[in-house]
């Protein structure tokens, strides 16, 4: 049976591309009678609340989807993030990061507006060289990805191959970071279809590759394209969009 969901951040009002991929994503988790599960991706503790939550299903219900199952909050589950990130240390699939944003981005020399990829400065650091960076900094988690190439079929895009990336696991706050924590609760809420917007097919890779890892089951993906106003920018919950 198909088990999909939906996984909004509570940072604002659902605007109406959130609304068109959460109608996609339950439509073709009923087309078989299957479930479908609201899920909140409430990692970033400063922007989401639960009033906004609570507004996104209100949102959510007035045009007929509703969840399942009593939705989750990623800011409750730190301990199985946690759990699979020990799991991933101790197989030797991370590394230990000391780049700010800032070096992450000039070191990359990606141009304005691209999607900045770490450029694996950290990577092959030596004992002595992480105990002396350690003095300066706490150190954040990345996936050693070995820059393996995933190849997948989409719904919307048919067969997709990419590089998986060494995207962070956890923040030098200690704090998990999305790539995992979705990949975990996609498991264990035994998601089988994820439906998305498009904008995350670059980094399906690297979460299948942690589900390699963490031998946990690979979902059905589908990337559906995203919703732009008419300069054709994405409509973004920060810019209030309608």
């Amino acid at each position: 049976m198909t088990t999909g969901r939906f996984a909004p951040s509570p940072t604002g009002a659902l605007h109406l591309g959130n609304l068109r991929t959460a109608l996609a994503a339950f439509l073709s988790a009923r087309k078989n009678e299957g479930e479908f599960i609201v899920r909140f991706e409430d990692l970033d503790r400063i922007t989401s609340s639960a009033e906004h939550a609570a507004h996104q299903l209100s949102d959510l219900a007035a045009i007929g989807i509703v969840s399942d199952a009593i939705p989750v909050f990623q800011s409750d589950r730190f301990d199985l993030y946690r759990s699979a990130l020990t799991q991933l240390i101790s197989r030797g699939h991370t590394y230990e990061c000391f780049c700010s944003r800032r070096e992450i981005t000039e070191a990359a020399s990606a141009p304005h507006g691209a999607t900045v990829l770490y450029p694996g400065t950290c990577r092959n650091l030596t004992q002595k060289e992480k105990v002396e960076r350690r003095q300066g900094r706490k150190p954040a988690i990345r996936l050693k990805s070995s820059a393996n190439l995933i190849t997948f079929t989409d719904m919307i895009h048919g067969l997709v191959s990419g590089v998986a990336h060494d995207v962070v696991l956890c923040r030098n706050d200690g704090v998990p970071a999305y790539n995992l924590a979705v990949v975990v609760d996609d498991a264990a809420q035994g998601i089988t279809e994820v439906v998305r917007g498009d904008d995350l097919l670059d980094v399906t890779p690297s979460q299948i590759l942690l589900q390699h890892f963490l031998t946990l089951p690979t979902p059905t993906y589908m990337h559906v394209p995203l919703m732009r106003d008419p300069d054709g920018e994405r409509l973004a919950k920060r810019h209030k969009d309608i």
